[in-house]
């Protein structure tokens, strides 16, 4: 069976062929300080190991996860797979990213006292995996040598209630990971399969909190509480928030991303913040979104994590990335290697206009333009950064909407490559202080099909006072084809992504009366600001 995986691995994602045979030796017990022992599965070459691989997350060590770490023992490293806490075989009980520091600790601790270890480790992992990488390089141990980060968010707190608005993607994930341990691997996947079809009806119900614990049937006991704490410097989201190992950490990380990925803002963050340390840390972001990362990114990235362990801790590579950014250009359909990022940009500036126009001149004076949200119906979105039915999808019917305000530029006479994060500022005011703001940016083609290309959204501070509300849009790669239009969508909600503002004050997740909003904005000083790259004709 593992001679079968690898074949097929190494067809399916165009790896270099294996070197070793390797043997797995299954359940292990890995004792944790607090006397709880973690499963975990050991893949040994057969050959002489080059270096150590550590794996860890809750998602089990099933065939997928066999057939990941097998490619890298095929490969010529050791490879230790570890199931969190309460999860497939190891003891104690899940509370998701919780404990994941202190145990990462005594793990290392563990592995590094076993026979078998060869002195220098690096890590690796997708998604969860990725925070559990970031929980360990808060407190870098000394023997972590490289350390390769795909989807991976350092701060969860952040990714929940970044925007002020509560991410309800994590409904969905709770449910996921509350089924993931059934019995049955086809009923498993049909009810992944038809998530969306359920959890609609769920994700309308209020209040919040209370629609998804009778959804959850007492399996996710995690699940109230981080629905309902909105305060990032609540003591409680502590260990979810790692981001001191963007400060401490020193080892060489590759780190990839996806332009419709949820944790794509943090994977940017990640890149610079090392990168203005000196740390040795290189970028790949994809054309993919969360689930698209292990799919359609599985090859390049797969490569890509070779080449870097070979570099970093088998000592035996070469580099063979020829810029540490590498990015793809939606709209282009291309690969572009980049030094740095965000790279050298000048400014595009469009300004909303009257008649739904986006223009190079402001609107007159006393230009307006008005919407109401009504949380009783949530305008909604589709497509964007979310995990299921995420990615870029024909928009067209939100520009429809009357709770929505589209601006659309007239068609462009030469292309227009936007690398980078697009600034919108506008003159708003409302009727009801409770308000919050998505916009987002699409490509309209000379079909007049729209599609989503980023986007960004905001609970407004209901203590903010007059002045202008500025909002930083998701960084993107993207080139607008000549004959293409800029069109700039902007509403009071985006439901199901987000839990709508019920227009009261309420804690988003208990409550349940609704208020509308009307909001307005005042044109000529309202634009959006691309970061464009260099001409092209």
């Amino acid at each position: 069976m593992a001679r079968l995986l690898d074949r097929l691995a190494t067809r399916l994602l165009k790896l270099p062929p294996a070197t070793t045979g390797y043997t797995v030796t299954k359940d292990l017990r890995v004792p944790m300080r607090d006397g709880v022992t973690l499963a975990a599965d050991l893949f040994r070459p057969v050959a002489e190991a080059a270096g150590t691989i550590l794996i860890r997350g809750p998602y089990g060590r099933g065939m997928f996860a066999a057939g990941a770490a097998g490619v890298y023992a095929a490969r010529g490293y050791a490879v230790l797979y570890v199931s969190s806490r309460g999860t497939f075989g190891s003891g104690g009980v899940f509370d998701p990213m919780a404990t994941e520091a202190d145990d990462g600790q005594d793990v290392v601790r563990w592995m590094v006292a076993q026979p078998w270890f060869t002195g220098r480790f690096a890590t690796l992992g997708i998604s969860y995996l990725g925070f559990t990488q970031w929980a360990l390089m808060a407190d870098p141990p000394p023997q972590l040598a490289a350390a390769i980060v795909a989807v991976g968010p350092h701060d969860f707190a952040r990714h929940m209630w970044g925007t002020g608005a509560l991410n309800l993607d994590f409904l969905g994930w709770a449910d996921l990971v509350a089924h993931q341990e059934d019995p049955g691997v086809l009923r498993r996947v049909y009810r992944q399969a038809t998530a969306a079809k359920r959890l609609g009806p769920v994700l309308a119900g209020l209040p919040v909190a209370d629609a998804g614990e009778r959804y959850l049937a007492g399996r996710a006991p995690w699940y109230r509480d981080r629905v309902t704490r909105p305060d990032l410097a609540d003591p409680f989201w502590a260990p979810m928030r790692q981001a001191a190992a963007l400060e401490r950490a020193d080892v060489p990380i590759l780190i990839a991303a996806g332009w419709q990925d949820l944790f794509l803002e943090q994977s940017i963050e990640q890149y610079t913040r090392l990168r203005d340390r000196g740390v040795d840390v290189a970028l790949t972001v994809g054309p993919w979104s969360h689930t698209q990362v292990a799919g359609q990114g599985a090859g390049l990235i797969t490569r890509e994590t070779l080449d870097w362990l070979g570099e970093h801790l088998a000592g035996h590579g070469r580099r063979r990335r020829r810029t540490p950014v590498r990015v793809f250009v939606t709209g282009a359909g291309e690969w572009r290697d980049l030094p740095s990022w965000p790279p050298a940009e000048r400014e595009r500036t469009f300004f909303l206009n009257v008649n739904g126009e986006l223009t190079a001149e402001r609107a007159g004076e006393a230009a307006t333009a008005a919407f109401t949200f009504d949380p009783a119906r949530p305008t909604p979105v589709s497509g964007g950064p979310v995990l299921s039915g995420g990615g870029v999808v024909d928009d067209s019917a939100l520009a429809g909407r009357d709770d929505v305000l589209a601006f659309t530029s007239a068609p462009l006479t030469e292309p227009l490559t936007v690398l980078g994060a697009p600034v919108l500022t506008l003159a708003h005011s409302s009727d009801n202080p409770h308000v919050d703001v998505f916009a987002r940016l699409s490509d309209v083609g000379a079909r007049a099909r729209s599609r989503n290309v980023t986007e960004g959204y905001l609970r407004l501070d209901p203590e903010r006072g007059d002045g202008p509300v500025t909002l930083r849009l998701r960084n993107v790669a993207h080139r607008f084809a000549a004959g293409s239009r800029v069109r700039l969508l902007i509403s009071g909600g985006a439901h199901p992504q987000y839990a709508r503002n019920l227009g009261t004050g309420e804690n988003p997740s208990t409550g349940s009366a609704m208020r509308p909003a009307t909001h307005a904005i005042a044109l000529r000083t309202s634009s959006i600001v691309l970061p464009q790259v260099e001409p092209e004709g």
